[in-house]
């Protein structure tokens, strides 16, 4: 079977995959504070068809699957889901993205399923803070949710962290210092030009300058090597000598990763699409709803692969069409 491999001989081995577009929050760098209209759930993808385009893409060698939103765990019948895939011949990693404001109540029945890998979004340790960026006084519950995760069993827990220059920026001494006692991995994402351009032009800020300024109050952190501390992706990584939890930074802006891309976004409306930050996407929902044949699905795959692009050129896209809500694209 013809591995998933771009023009540009690059595999394809991991796919995010988004089953909703709807979610509890309204954080500030994803949505509007109010006005967004969700996809109408006839044009959301079932289950059954989601896994359709899984089980054909794992012969070609896809292997891990991230399970995105909106908030995933507002679908009903997501844990059953998971336990679908998990069955599924070729797949070997299953994770989710959440914000874990259900997770305390899931986390249990989640593990049982097969998910080994949870990417937790908390962008504040203040619970003031936090509640200004996600629009919600809601702080406990995700706390609550991450000790429910952590004694489950699920090991490491990735803590996902968006910096904004004067909103938590002077927070990041905080997460790093959380990695002395916990085994967490903290992982810093720069703040990308979505949902709102004016606020990302001023609120951005470059990650070398937040290095610089924890090295400044923890000393040289030691970079880790990537083989040695599993798949890593694409982030930068450190650790505090002594400390059994990691810092790593991901330069989504500053530094792209383009020649390293081994993924691709299902949409939860059944679009494929190659690159984050490309307008292109290829169209599953309309061949699986006219009854195509498996090899017409991997036809669909091969478009996909032919028209992924060699780097994301974001400095090159218009203003306008940096403003796609992040919630629609599945992260």
């Amino acid at each position: 079977m013809q591995p998933l491999v771009d023009a540009y001989q690059r595999e394809i081995t991991y796919m995010r995959v988004s089953i909703t577009d709807r979610c509890n929050l309204r954080c500030v760098y994803c949505m509007p504070e109010e006005g967004l209209e969700w996809t109408p759930s006839d044009e959301i993808l079932s289950y059954d068809e989601l896994l359709r385009i899984i089980t054909v893409a794992a012969r070609r060698g896809l292997r891990k699957i991230r399970i995105t939103g909106g908030e995933p765990l507002v679908r009903k019948g997501v844990v059953e889901f998971i336990d679908r895939v998990h069955r599924v011949p070729g797949i070997e990693e299953i994770a989710l993205t959440t914000n874990a404001v259900f997770l305390k109540d899931m986390a249990a029945d989640l593990f049982k399923a097969g998910l080994r890998g949870i990417n937790i979004s908390i962008d504040s340790l203040n619970p003031d803070t936090f509640a200004k960026i996600v629009r919600r006084d809601i702080f406990h519950k995700v706390w609550e949710g991450i000790e429910e995760a952590e004694r489950v069993g699920f090991t490491p827990l990735k803590l996902n962290v968006v910096l904004q220059q004067g909103v938590n920026d002077h927070e990041a001494i905080d997460f790093v210092n959380l990695t002395r006692t916990k085994p967490y991995h903290v992982r810093f994402i720069e703040y990308m030009p979505c949902a709102n351009w004016d606020t990302w032009v001023k609120t951005y800020k470059p990650f070398q300058a937040v290095v610089d300024e924890v090295e400044t109050m923890t000393g040289k952190m030691i970079p880790i090597n990537g083989a040695n501390e599993g798949n890593t992706g694409p982030a930068e990584n450190f650790r505090i000598p002594g400390a059994p939890g990691i810092v790593g930074f991901i330069h989504a802006v500053s530094h792209d990763f383009c020649d390293t891309c081994n993924r691709v976004r299902l949409t939860a409306d059944g679009q494929v699409r190659p690159c984050l930050f490309s307008e292109i996407a290829v169209d599953f929902r309309n061949a699986l709803r006219n009854g195509c044949s498996d090899e017409e699905i991997e036809g669909l795959l091969d478009q996909v692969l032919y028209v992924k692009p060699e780097y994301h050129e974001l400095d090159m896209i218009p203003e306008e069409k940096k403003l796609t809500t992040m919630v629609n694209l599945g992260g």
